[in-house]
Formats: C-alpha cells, structure tokens, sequence
C-alpha cells in the first residue's frame, strides 16, 4: 500500500509535506521549489488537493494544487503513488503551471 502522507524530495530537489489525508481523501501540506542562486524570494507554499481510497486502490491515483507565494502563478499536479520492487514509495506526476494573463490574446502564454 502507498501512502501519500509524509515528507518527499523530487529528482530536481523540490521538497513536499503532505498530512495525513482525511477519510474522504482530501489532504493539505507545503511545497518548496528548489532555490535558484540569486532568488531570495523563493517561499514554502500551502498545497491543498486528494487522492482515491487507499483501502481500495493500493497504489492511488492524487491530485494537488500549489498556490505560489509572492507570484501570481497556480501549479496543478496529477499522478500515481507507486510501491517499488524493493518497497518503497515512488511518486509519478505530471504538472501545468498558470499565470495571470493581461488579456484574451496573451492566454496562449500563460500555461507551461
């Protein structure tokens, strides 16, 4: 069984603390991007997001936002808790970023 709760690392250095997640699978946490050299403004942001009943499914599928302090930018994240052949736990997720943008025709822009 994966369990999403606890402290995790990405392969980039970005760190994460997800709580404990409720009953209905809702949870919370803080996520901290790697510090660029130079960039003092870098902040631990609230994550806020859910995942399927562990006591269905052992390797769950989750969902998490990111509200990014001090910037105008909002992260999604969706992937799959995994348990590796040796036992340990494996995140899989992919993202998309958005920024506020000016106007219709600068829409294009502001997802990566």
């Amino acid at each position: 069984q994966c369990l999403l709760s606890g402290s995790w690392r990405s392969d980039t250095g970005c760190r994460m603390v997800i709580s404990t997640p409720e009953k209905n699978g809702r949870f919370s946490g803080s996520y901290l991007p790697v510090r660029i050299t130079g960039d003092s403004k870098i902040l631990t942001s609230p994550l806020e997001g859910s995942q399927q009943d562990v006591e269905l499914v052992p390797q769950p599928v989750f969902s998490f936002t990111v509200h990014w302090q001090l910037q105008d930018q909002t992260t999604v994240f969706l992937g799959q808790c995994y348990v590796g052949t040796n036992g340990e736990e494996i995140l899989h997720a992919l993202w998309l970023m958005r920024e506020a943008a000016n106007s219709p025709t600068e829409d294009w822009k502001a997802t990566r």
